[in-house]
């Protein structure tokens, strides 16, 4: 997901950069409209997943305090990897789909001073 964000992101640039006729800048505005769906879709699913992980990490961290097993320690550990990489895959979506909306809203100002 982040490399196919990556690639729309520089599509996106390269396109906001050019020159665009009225009709160019309405279809890659719709165009846009439909991808911006999809991650917020995506970003969505994460923030859900993210926000689960980040609350078993802290009932397992507060667990750890009053029970001493090392299994539990082991699952706090393994929660503790896995939500440092969710928060990256979402700060790198939530990033990607702000900059999304900065090239929609300069694709419509671009299709109304062109028409």
């Amino acid at each position: 997901m982040e490399k196919r964000l990556k690639q729309l992101l520089s599509y996106y640039e390269t396109r906001t950069s050019q020159a665009l006729s009225s009709e160019d800048a309405d279809a890659a505005r719709k165009s846009l409209l439909v991808q911006i769906q999809f991650f917020q879709h995506e970003r969505l699913i994460h923030l859900i997943v993210t926000v689960l992980f980040a609350l078993l990490t802290v009932m397992t961290l507060l667990a750890n305090l009053f029970l001493t097993q090392p299994l539990l320690l082991a699952l706090t550990v393994l929660f503790l990897v896995l939500l440092i990489p969710y928060i990256r895959h979402y700060y790198l979506l939530e990033n990607g789909v702000q900059k999304l909306y900065e090239y929609y809203d300069w694709l419509e100002a671009s299709a109304k001073e062109t028409s």
